[in-house]
């Protein structure tokens, strides 16, 4: 199971998703109303490091942080 957080104003506890890659996070991301409409926008990271990838390949215990833009001075 991957371990799949939601950082900044996305309103979502994190939750578990048996996935083989990135590709298969983001199917299951676009399944969730609350989250698909920040998809496009968001940058991620798969245990901290920053990755576009979605044939990433990842393994039980891995965590996928979803990362909305932020602006600041």
């Amino acid at each position: 199971m991957v371990k799949v957080e939601f950082l900044g104003p996305i309103n979502r506890e994190p939750f578990e998703v048996d996935a083989n890659t990135l590709e298969e996070v983001a199917e299951a991301l676009q399944k969730l109303d609350e989250v698909n409409q920040w998809l496009e926008r968001c940058a991620v990271a798969v245990n901290d490091e920053m990755t576009n990838d979605l044939k990433r390949v990842l393994k039980s215990g891995d965590r996928v942080s979803i990362l909305p833009p932020v602006c600041g001075g």
